[in-house]
């Protein structure tokens, strides 16, 4: 059976101060859960904050985004191996926001996958539609499209123990939130592609949601099969809203 896990995107949020209080009243919060494992993503600069206040603790960090270059004359990037000095456990590679706004494509995406699971860092894999593909009826088009860029790169093999985040792209700092039902179509067709390469490696991958994810629809979101937790944005800024969540995936 596949651990719930929920994931807290920070994005470009926090303090030394704020987030000394947020990961304290997230560690206690949480502690004591069973059956799901809470992590937070937070900006480069506060790994070592979160190393640092969190290495006792159950919960794990990591970072946003990486480079797909291992080392060099690459300004302003951050290599995997500076990740894993922080003892990130994940990195957030493919989300919505880096592909629209950093033009980041579904080759690029597959180079940082296979850059971070060479470094020892587990990505998670970010997939979704934009409300015009929806619409257009695109929705399995699309998904299926931004999967087979990294299984071409990293073959199913790859996969094995990995983590992949569906995100409507509609659904994210919107308000809206994609049915349960929705969810669980995309969800489910998401291990389906998998489960035609390797079943086995396809049961284990863990598939989260990402869309405006609060304490009040969590619970429901999580009843759903093949929905294995959460990658949570706005909510995850709030001890209290994003303890709430992870409590609802430990039920």
């Amino acid at each position: 059976m596949r651990q719930k896990l929920v994931v807290g995107n920070w994005k470009m949020h926090g303090s030394l101060a704020a987030n000394q209080m947020l990961l304290a009243g997230i560690q206690a919060g949480v502690a004591g859960l069973t059956g799901v494992e809470c992590a937070v993503c937070v900006p480069y600069p506060y790994l070592a904050q979160a190393q640092q206040q969190l290495s006792c603790s159950a919960v794990a960090w990591g970072a946003q985004n990486l480079s797909e270059q291992a080392q060099g004359a690459f300004t302003g990037e951050i290599g995997v191996a500076m990740l894993a000095d922080f003892a990130s456990r994940y990195v957030i590679v493919g989300h919505s926001e880096r592909r629209a706004l950093y033009g980041e494509s579904d080759a690029l995406v597959a180079q940082k996958f296979l850059r971070a699971r060479s470094g020892g860092v587990s990505p998670i894999l970010c997939v979704g539609e934009t409300l015009e593909q929806r619409q257009a009826g695109q929705v399995r088009e699309v998904i299926a499209g931004q999967l087979n860029a990294v299984l071409s790169a990293a073959g199913i093999a790859g996969f094995a123990g990995a983590v992949v985040a569906y995100e409507p792209v509609w659904a994210i700092g919107t308000g809206l939130t994609a049915t349960p039902e929705q969810a669980q179509e995309v969800h489910g067709a998401i291990r389906g592609l998998l489960v035609e390469l390797d079943a086995s490696v396809a049961a284990g991958v863990r598939v989260l949601y990402g869309g405006s994810v609060k304490a009040g629809n969590a619970a429901e979101l999580f009843a759903m099969p093949d929905i294995d937790g959460a990658l949570v944005g706005g909510a995850s800024l709030v001890a209290e809203e994003f303890v709430a969540i992870c409590r609802a995936a430990a039920l």
